[in-house]
């Protein structure tokens, strides 16, 4: 019982603290280079694709937005992919001559639009951003410049979770998890390369692109993947800026968490070979540590070391003690989940509830995957907070 108890002990603090600390020292021996800043004459021509489903609320923000970034208008285009919608959305996009509308009445989930659209794109460069995501003025830039190596494929931009005082467990507790997100994402760049990207933002370097399989849920993380499989490096640039407001509410939140934690144990699925550390390396240890034991064995370990120490306990220190402190972190999170929906000032609260409900939506997502019932297809999840505080920080 002891070993079974420190095993599932060791796997909890490695994934979420002890690789951090491993990948921080390994990024600091390694160091890092400063990159140039490229001059507009030098800026590639880029392609902003955005796959749009029934976004009439916030499509012409979108595309306000896009227009709005300090990037050479004769080398930005603009493909707005609306498969399937219909509301209002082809009509807001028609009224931008600057960008090109890509219609297909029938709905077959994102990637399938994207694999449509790709073989039209001519630009050197294809940058992937969601239709309810604003940029920050000069995240292009500062996104483009890490192509000036030849070693990198891709680069992701920063996703960037807002939220106001009076916003849920959804939002506090998502913002805090993307803080720490973004740490692990900076420091695995530095060191090797990023371990998949979110589909928020990121661009590639349009000839690497290759069909992904359209039953794929995280097609941004395995098409990214794979990239770095083949040797690519995909850069992270903290300064380019994907913000969004967080879910309206919990349940909002489970949808799209639950898709995800599907979504993730479908790429793990489908990335085996990955796990072949002989083969892929610094890229296996990195998959391993920050991805693969996230979304398969750290639900299981939470539960063993919960269970497991109560059977310990009456042997005395430190079992007992450790006991307690498990006993008082339950009790703050179902504090917070007693509040997930309402205000309150003590964000604290939110991190112990988040943290272990973020575990049991990875459970719901390996139910939901394995029965079959997670579609290519879903519904969006209501945001927090109105589009305006995204508008007034970009």
């Amino acid at each position: 019982m002891e070993i079974f108890f420190w095993t599932c002990v060791f796997i909890v603090f490695y994934v979420f603290v002890g690789y951090g600390m491993l990948i921080s020292i390994l990024a600091k021996i390694k160091g890092t280079k400063p990159i140039e800043t490229l001059g507009d004459e030098d800026l590639p021509e880029v392609t902003f694709l955005v796959a749009a489903y029934n976004e009439e609320e916030i499509i012409e923000e979108k595309i306000k937005n896009t227009l709005a970034l300090d990037y050479p208008k004769d080398k930005l285009k603009i493909k707005i992919v609306t498969d399937g919608s219909n509301d209002g959305t082809n009509d807001i996009v028609s009224r931008f001559s600057e960008a090109e509308l890509c219609f297909k009445p029938e709905r077959a989930g994102k990637i399938a639009a994207v694999n449509r659209v790709m073989p039209s794109v001519e630009s050197a460069l294809t940058v992937f951003t969601d239709a309810n995501v604003m940029i920050n003025k000069d995240g292009l830039k500062n996104m483009i410049r890490h192509f000036q190596s030849n070693l990198v494929g891709a680069v992701s931009g920063e996703k960037t979770v807002l939220s106001k005082e009076e916003d849920s467990a959804s939002s506090s507790g998502e913002g805090f998890y993307w803080k720490y997100e973004s740490f692990l994402k900076r420091k695995d760049a530095e060191w090797n390369t990023l371990v998949g990207s979110a589909g928020e933002l990121f661009a590639i370097r349009t000839h690497l692109y290759e069909n992904i399989d359209t039953n794929t849920l995280i097609e941004d993380f395995v098409m990214t993947m794979k990239l770095s499989a083949k040797g690519y490096k995909v850069a992270y640039e903290p300064q380019a800026l994907a913000m969004e407001t967080g879910s309206a509410n919990i349940e909002e939140e489970t949808k799209r968490k639950v898709r995800i934690s599907a979504g993730g144990i479908q790429a793990v699925i489908m990335l085996l070979p990955l796990l072949n550390l002989f083969k892929y390396g610094k890229l296996t240890f990195q998959y391993i540590s920050h991805r693969a034991l996230r979304w398969t064995l750290m639900p299981l370990a939470l539960v063993g070391a919960f269970t497991s120490i109560f059977f310990l306990a009456p042997q005395g220190w430190p079992y007992d003690l450790i006991m307690r402190l498990e006993l008082i972190f339950a009790i703050l999170a179902l504090a917070g989940y007693a509040m997930r929906n309402g205000e309150t000032k003590i964000k604290a609260l939110y991190i112990p509830y988040y943290f272990i409900y973020m575990h049991y939506c990875v459970v719901l997502g390996w139910i939901k995957y394995f029965r079959g019932k997670q579609q290519v297809t879903w519904d969006k999840a209501k945001r927090a907070t109105p589009l305006q505080q995204v508008q007034s920080l970009n």
